[in-house]
């Protein structure tokens, strides 16, 4: 009882200095002297947010937030001890919706994580939560609640901004938005917002957060990243917490977009107009047909990944793996028929598969691999499948068995491969490796590989596919093992050594419709131990464009949670706080010389 007695007045401590720094602001503010110009702004900004927030209202974007907690380092400075990670289809109409698209943990597994919690009143994320800061206020954004500080202007990317101070007025209410707003000048949007929300709730604590919107459509501003940190959170019974997030938003037009195409008026063309566009006309072989009804399943699994938004849309990105992938078909002199094809799947966990002769990477995998060679390890492990015949499940061709929501995507589609199958494949994939243009830098592999390993226990959120293959099989047993033998060991106080990158460096999504790019930005060369990172979440910094002038770019259903009136906390409070209720590649490509790629 006096440990609660205590937290709560932690809390109320925080609460009090807050609104005293509010007041003091609040004073300073009343006795300025007016600025008809700034008002006048002002007044523009508040229209405006109220349009990008009823904007952001008729969507609901893919959500997805991954959190890694920290501890103090005195190597590397500080280092993940643990992570979390949500994925969900997020509404957000009246309240935030949030609709996780990852398999629900079963009853039992619940009931033993709440008892835990209670033991050993351990700390909870939220996802509706991170969800939340995606928006300034839900309820109302104006000077009767507020009071606008001009701070200065400044550069975000292309656009020039005025940079605003926030405050609550006293008895505003709860959930308010505390913080630094920046407003591009031309139409007085708000870019980017960061701060926190006031005051805390009894049920769970509100966190700081720095959030990014993009011009995605004219006259459109809506969320792209946000980043939250906190460097000493207080949890209660004298426990802190040091962790740091990212939340990612996208596919807001994606499934719209299939609405949209809809024909809009029926059009019969004559006999004599019909052509069948195939270059055969006869019917096909039996081994043609089982290469047509596997190729069938492939494409409609692909199409539904696709529309449900977790995949990609196809692009330069997929060119590029393409061109590694030849690489290893032309030096290990194999045919595969039809050609193999490769994808890039948009969530963050590391991960690989093959659908049929599409080979798919998750975007995070693709971020932190260091170079070309370790791309081109996790492409032999899949493309091994695909020469040792190991097919995709038929069921696919079956349209029926793909109608379901987009929500159910990871829970109805596996392509996961059984103990047997992955043996052989690392046995075939370490034969291609060796026969490729990448024999001498199976090192480097190994030491990813390496790198993998050693923050897998740590990092099991980042580690544990959604939808295909783990780098990491059961029993803490890597794929590709053999080549730890000979990959070096791990020195986190040698600069030069890059065992494995950052997350979010690479990839860049547009949020719009998916596609995606690969970043163009120069490496950042590393300085200090504390910089390498590997694994790792960073803060976000978009350049910032108008639409037009620049692509787009980034970087079980549950009930609604978050009050009408009321933001929804990131993070729950421990249980003792009080609280309120290949087609043949072409003899011309065999004989080809081998291509590099800009990884």
């Amino acid at each position: 009882m006096r440990k609660t007695f205590i937290c709560s007045l932690v809390i109320l401590a925080l609460c009090t200095a807050t609104f005293a720094r509010g007041k003091d602001k609040e004073k300073r503010l009343k006795t300025a002297e007016p600025n008809p110009a700034f008002d006048k702004v002002v007044d523009g900004v508040i229209a405006r947010e109220a349009e990008n927030e009823k904007a952001l209202r008729s969507y609901t974007p893919i959500v997805e937030t991954y959190i890694q907690k920290m501890t103090l380092d005195d190597v590397v400075g500080a280092r993940p001890i643990g992570d979390e990670y949500f994925l969900s289809r997020v509404g957000y109409s009246k309240v935030v919706d949030d609709r996780s698209m990852l398999a629900s943990m079963g009853m039992s597994k619940k009931m033993i994580k709440e008892a835990r919690k209670k033991v050993t009143h351990s700390f909870g994320f939220r996802p509706e939560g991170f969800a939340s800061q995606a928006i300034l206020d839900s309820r109302s954004f104006d000077r009767a609640h507020y009071e606008f500080e001009f701070v200065g202007r400044e550069f975000v990317g292309d656009l020039r901004c005025l940079m605003i101070d926030v405050t609550p007025k006293e008895h505003s209410g709860n959930g308010r938005f505390i913080g630094r707003i920046w407003v591009e000048d031309k139409d007085l949007n708000i870019v980017r917002f960061d701060g926190t929300y006031i005051p805390q709730r009894r049920d769970g604590l509100y966190l700081h957060f720095n959030t990014w919107r993009l011009n995605m459509q004219p006259g459109i501003w809506l969320p792209a990243y946000i980043y939250s940190e906190e460097s000493d959170l207080h949890t209660g019974l004298r426990k802190h917490l040091r962790f740091k997030a990212e939340t990612r938003l996208w596919a807001y037009n994606v499934g719209r977009e299939h609405e949209q195409s809809t024909f809009t008026q029926v059009v019969v063309d004559t006999n004599e107009k019909v052509a069948d566009q195939s270059d055969e006309k006869h019917d096909q072989t039996p081994i043609a047909a089982q290469r047509s009804w596997e190729r069938e399943a492939e494409d409609n699994a692909l199409d539904r990944m696709e529309r449900g938004g977790i995949l990609a849309k196809r692009g330069d990105v997929d060119q590029v793996l393409t061109t590694v992938l030849n690489n290893l078909i032309i030096t290990n002199n194999l045919s595969i028929d039809p050609e193999v094809r490769a994808r890039v799947l948009l969530t963050t966990p590391v991960e690989s598969f093959a659908v049929g002769h599409t080979i798919v990477l998750s975007r995070g995998l693709l971020d932190v691999l260091p170079d070309e060679a370790n791309l081109a390890g996790v492409l032999a492990g899949e493309l091994a499948h695909i020469v040792l015949g190991h097919t995709i499940d038929t069921k696919y061709a079956f349209d029926d068995r793909l109608i379901f929501s987009d929500e159910a995507t990871l829970r109805r589609m596996q392509f996961t491969r059984n103990p047997l199958e992955q043996a052989e494949a690392d046995k075939k994939a370490l034969e291609i490796l060796q026969n490729s243009p990448y024999k001498d830098k199976l090192d480097s592999i190994g030491l990813f590989l390496r790198q993998l390993q050693e923050r897998s226990t740590v990092l099991t959120h980042l580690v544990q596919a959604r939808i295909g293959n783990p780098m990491l099989l059961k029993d803490n047993q890597l794929r590709l093992s053999p080549l730890l033998a000979q990959a070096p060991k791990i020195e986190p106080t040698k600069l030069d050594q890059i065992a494995a990158l950052q997350l979010g460096g690479r990839i860049k999504v547009d949020p719009w419709n998916n596609h995606i790019e690969l970043t163009k930005a120069k490496p950042t060369p590393v300085l200090h131990t504390s910089e390498k990172m590997p694994l790792e979440l960073t803060p976000v910094y978009p350049y910032l464009t108008r639409y037009g002038t620049a692509p787009a770019v980034q970087p079980a259903t549950a009930p609604p949670t978050t009050r009408p009136d009321d933001a929804a906390p990131a993070a729950e409070t421990p249980a003792a706080t009080p609280a309120e209720p290949a087609k043949p590649q072409p003899e011309a490509a065999k004989t080809s010389s081998v291509e590099s790629t800009q990884l």
